[in-house]
């Protein structure tokens, strides 16, 4: 598909080369400030993060856009004259990656951003309504466990258990990364929002497809119809009794991997009749582990560790998950005689995008010359809790190959202008 604009003045043509420029050189210089083994990694709530941000601010007070950070320590960024204005619009995504991450996950919708603002003092114009663009820290889960840290921040949600989770690196808590950085973590703790969501218009951010849909459809960008929900277990224990590996009879041991791997059959099993009854669902364990300071290939392990992470559009069918999920455990404990443990329980619930953005982001995508494209967002974001908090909310996708969360994240540049065109076009025409 053409993805070039087709309605735009002729010096657009001038205008999108000049984005092009700036958004290589926006994704190269972040890129190397972050380099890990493979791939980039920007750890949450880190100097690297905080550097990160830096850079963003310099490179938009150059261009002169106005810079501050809110109360919790994201950068924020807008057009001179609208700095103070009571309401706007935000467009926002996070600046923080997974470890050995790719270097577009969060960090193309706050480019997208800036290319926007950019775009629009270059060009001496004005958005139908003031926006401002939020960098924000802290979305990824991997770090602390919790997700979208940083919203659930500046929106009074984060819980005091997600504020007292612990470093997956360095063992402290969410909290003392936060202080370190300046956050308030009193007000946090407290529940008080760090922003006045009342004040938000709308909020729209654009990320990359982190499926194939795109690919397979050729789809340069398409607007997002609503986002998954979860329920996640970021350790789940199964323990049983070890033993010898050629000692044991099959009928007297306590096989905690055996018991594990008999939960995860069931569960996709369940899977399977989830989405045969036309529901949605997806399930991932994507961290296995039994003790390596006691493992062994002739041992009978005592106990077994994993993740579990449940997705959904409904929060009906995640409530049946929950129920399957303990209802198996309890079976299977009888027998197998083992037991199972859950660890903290974290759950976002779904988030529909907003009908009247999502209507208007289409009209944007033929404004520009695209075929307009809706589609469901199967990982979540900062829009979910925001969308949650009452906000209108929507998102943009960008075709990108080999999924996200890994150094293969294969973003071109033109699809990416295509999906700033359309976040252009409709901040310049939104209603």
């Amino acid at each position: 598909m053409n993805a070039q604009p087709a309605s735009f003045p002729p010096g657009h043509a001038i205008a999108h080369a000049t984005d092009r420029a700036l958004a290589e050189r926006l994704f190269g210089d972040i890129a190397h400030m972050s380099p890990d083994v493979e791939g980039v990694s920007r750890p949450a709530f880190s100097e690297i993060e905080t550097r990160t941000l830096e850079y963003l601010e310099n490179v938009a007070r150059a261009e002169g856009l106005e810079v501050w950070y809110d109360a919790g320590c994201n950068a924020r960024f807008s057009l001179p004259e609208d700095r103070d204005a009571e309401r706007f619009v935000v467009v926002g995504s996070h600046v923080d990656s997974v470890p050995f991450g790719g270097n577009f996950d969060g960090l193309a919708g706050v480019v997208a951003g800036l290319v926007c603002l950019i775009r629009a003092r270059r060009e001496g114009r004005r958005f139908a309504k003031p926006v401002h663009v939020l960098a924000m820290r802290g979305e990824e889960s991997a770090w602390f466990g919790p997700c979208y840290i940083g919203s659930k921040a500046l929106t009074g949600t984060l819980a005091t258990p997600e504020i007292e989770a612990r470093h997956k690196g360095d063992g402290r808590t969410l909290e003392a990364h936060m202080a370190d950085i300046g956050l308030p973590v009193e007000d946090i703790r407290a529940g008080k929002p760090l922003m006045d969501v009342s004040r938000i218009e709308a909020y729209l951010e654009l990320h990359i497809e982190q499926g194939p849909l795109l690919i397979g459809k050729n789809i340069p960008a398409a607007a997002v119809s609503g986002i998954r929900g979860n329920i996640r277990y970021r350790s789940i224990t199964c323990y049983g009794e070890a033993g010898h590996s050629g000692a044991v009879p099959k009928a007297y041991r306590r096989d905690p991997v055996l018991a594990m791997a008999d939960l995860l059959v069931r569960l996709d099993e369940s899977w399977t009749t989830i989405l045969n009854k036309g529901d949605d669902l997806v399930l991932t364990s994507g961290i296995v582990a039994t003790d390596p300071e006691k493992h062994a290939m002739s041992r009978i392990p005592d106990s077994v560790s994993f993740s579990l992470d449940m997705r959904s559009q409904k929060p009906e069918t995640l409530d049946e998950m929950r129920k399957l999920l303990t209802s198996e455990m309890r079976e299977i404990e009888r027998d197998r005689r083992v037991r199972f443990e859950l660890g903290e329980e974290l759950r976002v619930e779904p988030a529909l995008c907003d009908k009247g953005l999502v209507a208007g982001l289409e009209e944007a995508m033929r404004q520009v010359g695209q075929e307009p494209f809706v589609m469901p967002s199967g990982g979540g974001h900062d829009a979910a809790v925001f969308a949650a908090a009452g906000v209108p909310s929507a998102m943009v996708f960008v075709r990108n190959r080999n999924g996200s969360h890994n150094p293969q994240e294969a973003m071109e540049i033109e699809d990416f202008l295509a999906g700033v065109d359309i976040l252009f076009a409709f901040l310049a025409g939104a209603e």
